[in-house]
């Protein structure tokens, strides 16, 4: 039970800081501005269920779909990062008299919402390339994991599972917090948040290249 305990809190550990639902939450009412309240509690399950999933599978099986394609993680770490750097970038050049014009929007249909739900609300705003990289390095550091390995096969799910109710709780009640903050506040939480995911993207770039750059620069 201890193992079971520190595997688990080791995979959160891991994981939330990079995931940071709190800090995605602004992010997220910026992408459903519009949206009934109902639309975007639909929009939080399934964005924690997402989530789960690509963690989970990150975990488990990660290193065996890249080695499968070919694909090695600083690859991943670098086309990765350039997608979160191009959504940084259009969130902090949004306008907001634009963004407000669409404020009477209809409720959405189920098709739509989940259409939405996975991208770009999940991938790459939720669970991007730096949280999958690093639930990789983390099943990776698992080497050879089984199920009678049971322990950390179990952290496997606690973790994610734990990531995915954060990730519902901030996204669920982020209209709430937005209505308690002012519009003001909220705009400038919004822009703060955007560039730090446009900066948290050039990192994961960064990460990812710099291991390419040097493998080709060695004799």
């Amino acid at each position: 039970m201890n193992q079971l305990l520190r595997t688990s809190l080791l995979t959160i550990g891991a994981l939330f800081p990079i995931v940071n639902p709190l800090g995605n939450a602004p992010i997220f009412l910026s992408l459903t501005r519009g949206f009934t309240s109902q639309d975007r509690q639909v929009l939080a399950r399934k964005i924690a269920l997402n989530g789960f999933v690509l963690l989970v599978v990150s975990i488990l099986v990660g290193t065996h779909i890249l080695r499968f394609f070919g694909i090695s993680l600083p690859v991943v770490q670098v086309g990765g990062g350039i997608v979160v750097i191009a959504n940084g970038w259009s969130l902090l050049g949004a306008d907001d008299e634009d963004a407000d014009a669409d404020a009477a929007r209809p409720s959405l249909r189920r098709v739509d919402l989940s259409q939405k739900a996975f991208y770009p609300l999940t991938l790459p705003l939720t669970v991007g390339p730096g949280s999958i990289s690093v639930a990789i390095a983390v099943g990776a550091n698992w080497a050879g994991l089984k199920l009678t390995n049971w322990p950390a096969a179990a952290s496997a799910i606690i973790g994610p599972a734990a990531i995915a109710v954060a990730i519902y709780l901030s996204y669920r009640f982020a209209g709430a917090i937005a209505r308690l903050l002012g519009a003001t506040a909220m705009n400038a939480l919004i822009r703060l948040s955007s560039f730090i995911l446009l900066c948290i993207g050039v990192q994961i770039f960064w990460n990812g290249f710099s291991v390419l750059l040097r493998a080709a620069l060695m004799p």
